[in-house]
């Protein structure tokens, strides 16, 4: 491990950096100063006014942390399923975080095929149901090799249906119909407008996690002490050849 992410570690041993009070949120007055969920499916979702961001956690959450990702992405899958995902779905049950994704779909012209694209329209049309994140999950847990091209209509609606609530003819329709399409135009273009270099990439509070503190990222031990750094604007300067 790098003396950078030992590092990190160190502080999280430490407490919190960029937020006060104990683990259940209440700063020393007791008082509760974000809002705090027991189960993912609680987690309020809602598309940003820019149209390409989905925005997942506690409105008066202190931190946001974005996420650039395609859904055909092994390196993604690894995070969410391996790595921080979770540890990040933490900090957003805690109310610590809001998370922010945006959704890539350039691998359909890397490697071939549309199942990028067809991810991110069920995507969206599982934020119309409140399901996006459960749902974001779910297909994350049986990602398709990268070069299947694995994400039919078919593996999305089987995908769906572990998803409680979320199939229905309204959902269904906008698989098979691509309704969303505009929708997965518009974020590949933010991407891209964004400058993120790859995918999966991390912003906290609007700044790109550089690249010596990636690893951190991946880590679900660093990954809360690496977000609380980063918000409070504190920098570890990469080690030294």
């Amino acid at each position: 491990m790098s003396t950078v992410l030992v590092g990190i570690l160190a502080t999280a041993g430490c407490g919190r950096a960029a937020q006060s009070g104990d683990d259940n949120g209440e700063d020393d007055h007791g008082q509760r100063d974000t809002a705090a969920y027991t189960t993912v499916g609680q987690l309020p979702e809602r598309l940003a006014p820019d149209g390409t961001t989905v925005v997942v956690g506690s409105p008066t959450a202190p931190t946001t942390v974005r996420l650039y990702e395609d859904m055909r992405c092994p390196v993604c899958e690894e995070y969410e399923v391996d790595g921080g995902g979770e540890a990040l779905r933490t900090l957003a049950l805690k109310g610590e975080v809001r998370a922010e994704y945006t959704l890539a779909s350039f691998l359909d012209d890397r490697v071939g095929g549309s199942g990028s694209k067809r991810a991110a329209n069920a995507l969206r049309a599982a934020l119309e149901q409140g399901k996006f994140i459960e749902f974001h999950d779910v297909l994350f847990s049986h990602q398709p090799e990268e070069v299947v091209d694995g994400y039919t209509d078919a593996f999305l609606l089987r995908m769906a249906s572990r998803v409680k609530g979320l199939r229905g003819e309204e959902f269904d329709t906008a698989v098979r119909t691509m309704k969303y399409r505009a929708f997965v135009t518009a974020s590949e273009t933010a991407y891209e407008q964004d400058k993120a270099p790859g995918t999966p990439t991390f912003a906290v509070n609007g700044d790109i996690v550089p690249d010596h503190l990636r690893g951190a990222m991946f880590d679900a031990e660093l990954l809360p002490a690496a977000v609380r750094m980063l918000a409070a604007g504190v920098t570890p300067a990469p080690e030294q050849p």
